[in-house]
């Protein structure tokens, strides 16, 4: 088979794919990018067996048809050095010989059979469920939580973000049991309730490529598997298996304390006082009264504090309360409104963060922040 790609192009969509490819495959093929030409529809490859990406590009005027699996790094490698101009792939389908040819030269490499490379699963249509999801809730959805999921070997369940969707709205919640993320819409219809847990790999891919997209993406999924089509590419990944935590009990209800503040004069704030923090806890204290904010940390160890005071609107009791630095600071920048609430109800219970005026009204969005104790 022969044809003829841009070299720009080919580097781009190769480039988002080969983020899949693990550095340490139990399958030697997985090393490699599975090329199939038909018609004038080029389809490429990357798999780690649990999550595969696919993407597609239009040719023009290909000479026959077939597969090959090439190895990612060397052809990563080689179009790397190439400026943007059209190259010819001649490949023989009989030995895997690859010859690449541009303006200036010719080159060989070998590729391997294409049927060593894994199947894809099929969906389960007993099991299935399909919705479709406009690429702007599924960007924001796992945007807005990614950031909050686990890194927990004996809970994988915590790994990933789980899409709860409903007749009338899609919810993705994502937690690490320090913070926890809610994120709500409502300008989404299904015929059905149901709910998966998206592993947090495939949700980074996901991400990546999403604001490339636009329009609507197919949605499906089984007991096993996830599927995700796009206009250019296409996402397959093993789901998480196990129960989500009900997230709602950990959330607390009453919550008299309402802090408002402008969310970068107070993430700019935390950043410098948190340099003076204790390097093991990375504790700061934030009082509220009188319509201030005092954020203060010291390392008693180094002899160093920090304390900084800023204007705030505040309805409630006087307050001291513990966080952990990173954390905080963390979720203010997956915020994006000029000004954030934050809702206390104690100094022993979770805050709560929100946008101080939603940027979409089809949007809601919930951040919580467990505390932590001060020592006197």
């Amino acid at each position: 088979m022969k044809f003829v790609i841009s070299s720009g192009e080919l580097f781009k969509h190769l480039q988002a794919i080969g983020k899949v490819i693990s550095s340490k495959n139990t399958l030697p093929i997985l090393d490699n990018y599975l090329f199939q030409l038909e018609e004038n529809v080029l389809t490429i490859t990357a798999s780690d067996l649990e999550t595969t990406l696919i993407t597609t590009m239009m040719l023009e005027e290909p000479v026959g048809s077939g597969s090959i699996a090439l190895d990612a790094k060397r052809l990563n490698e080689i179009l790397k050095e190439f400026p943007e101009q059209p190259l010819t792939f001649e490949i023989n389908n009989d030995n895997f010989k690859v010859e690449l040819k541009s303006d200036k030269g010719e080159y060989a490499i070998m590729g391997q059979n294409a049927e060593d490379f894994p199947q894809l699963p099929d969906v389960n249509e007993e099991k299935a469920f399909r919705a479709n999801l406009s690429s702007d809730v599924l960007n924001q959805g796992v945007s807005k939580t990614l950031f909050a999921t686990a890194d927990d070997e004996l809970r994988p369940v915590m790994n990933g973000i789980f899409i709860e969707i409903s007749s009338d709205n899609v919810i993705f919640v994502a937690s690490d049991s320090h913070k926890l993320v809610r994120y709500t819409r409502t300008d989404f219809t299904a015929d059905a309730s149901a709910s998966l847990i998206l592993p947090k790999k495939p949700a980074s891919l996901l991400r990546n490529i999403i604001p490339k997209e636009a329009g609507t993406v197919e949605f499906e999924f089984d007991d096993k598997n996830a599927f995700f089509t796009m206009s250019g590419y296409k996402l397959i990944c093993r789901l998480t298996e196990g129960k989500y935590p009900s997230y709602n009990s950990v959330i607390p209800s009453d919550n008299p304390n309402k802090l408002i503040i402008d969310r970068l004069e107070f993430y700019n704030c935390l950043k410098r006082v948190s340099v003076f923090s204790n390097q093991a806890s990375y504790l700061i204290k934030v009082a509220v009264s009188n319509n201030q904010v005092i954020v203060s940390a010291q390392d008693i160890d180094y002899s160093i504090s920090g304390v900084e005071t800023l204007p705030c609107q505040y309805d409630g009791d006087d307050m001291e309360i513990g966080f952990k630095s990173i954390f905080l600071i963390e979720i203010l920048a997956n915020l994006s409104t000029p000004d954030i609430i934050l809702e206390m109800s104690d100094p022993s219970r979770a805050g709560l963060l929100f946008p101080f005026e939603g940027e979409n009204e089809n949007e809601d969005v919930l951040m919580l922040i467990m505390p932590m104790m001060i020592n006197n």
